[in-house]
């Protein structure tokens, strides 16, 4: 195992907004302080990703979505790491300084792929058990690992519930009011789409927040500090092939297969979980109910008001870091 700092520092921000007291300032202050981007060799990839808290406390893994970067658990690595914990907070593949290790590798964007490269991270790292919480990809990616390899996973918490899917699945229509929300999809199948995210990768990502998030009235600063994950080479290929390939477009690569088809008949996941719900998410998403059976452990949903929309960790920070913190048997 190859482990790297690059030392660059990772810049948190409201420190002061998320403490009730000087003490839980200067804690959260010196958690931030100590929270550094490193490397390390895992699977198919050169990962990067932030790490902050005491090496010896209980692991937490968070992955971000899509288009999102490490960013959107900034404050809610400050909280974890304040109370003790190992928080790990990967680049996903195709974001940020996160690599290939080999020029020939397919750029996939296949959820069965993410999902080995997280369990790849953890194995890179020595970690045997963690709590796993993630939205949007990272929340497909967690529900996977946890489905999976259950033995991996402490808790889970997994913003908008249960989001495993299969490419069987994805052939089946929508209702209109559904398709319509799913219009950067198709724009994605077609050359126009994937050469007019390439060329405007930027706006588009912009749009979309907006459009996932309306009530969230974000800076251009905050956006920016995240859109320059974007930039990473192989972002728009894996963007593109991810969306191809759950409407069945494109193939995966076979390694995946196994995988695939055990995702295909909808596995449901035993560890404990809690999912949650922003009261304004302006993305797709199934009601709480359409997804309750596939917990079959401890179990519990929360819905977060306040305008909260599509990057719940980013606009509720304090409410997705208790979840965290509830599934690590700590309050």
């Amino acid at each position: 195992m190859i482990v790297r700092s690059d030392r660059r520092r990772f810049c948190v921000s409201a420190v002061a907004a998320l403490a009730g007291s000087q003490v839980g300032m200067a804690k959260m202050a010196k958690a931030a302080s100590s929270a550094s981007v490193k490397r390390v060799d895992a699977g198919a990839l050169s990962v990067s990703y932030l790490e902050a808290g005491p090496a010896t406390g209980q692991p937490m893994i968070l992955l971000h979505g899509w288009p999102y970067d490490v960013h959107a658990f900034y404050e809610v690595t400050s909280i974890l790491a304040a109370r003790g914990h190992r928080v790990i907070v990967p680049y996903l593949r195709g974001f940020g300084p996160t690599r290939f290790l080999s020029a020939d590798a397919m750029r996939n964007g296949q959820p069965a792929a993410l999902a080995q490269d997280a369990v790849d991270l953890m194995d890179a790292l020595k970690i045997d058990q963690a709590v796993i919480g993630g939205f949007d990809w990272g929340g497909r990616t967690s529900d996977i690992v946890a489905a999976l390899w259950p033995e991996r996973v402490k808790g889970l918490v997994a913003v908008s519930g249960y989001l495993i899917g299969s490419q069987a699945a994805g052939k089946q229509p929508l209702p209109p009011e559904a398709e319509y929300q799913w219009w950067y999809q198709f724009y994605f199948a077609t050359p126009r789409g994937a050469l007019g995210y390439a060329k405007n990768t930027h706006a588009f990502a912009k749009l979309i927040w907006k459009f996932a998030s309306p009530e969230w009235h974000f800076d251009d600063a905050t956006f920016e500090r995240s859109a320059v994950a974007l930039n990473n080479p192989d972002h728009v290929a894996i963007t593109i092939h991810n969306y191809r390939w759950r409407q069945g477009l494109v193939q995966g690569e076979a390694a995946y297969d196994p995988i695939e088809q055990r995702l295909a008949a909808g596995p449901t996941i035993g560890v404990p979980t809690i999912t949650m719900e922003g009261d304004a998410n302006g993305a797709p998403h199934p009601p709480p109910a359409a997804y309750r059976a596939k917990f079959t452990g401890k179990y519990e949903h929360r819905n977060v008001t306040g305008g909260i929309g599509h990057n719940l960790p980013q606009e509720a920070p304090r409410q997705f870091a208790q979840a965290m913190l509830d599934m690590a048997g700590g309050r």
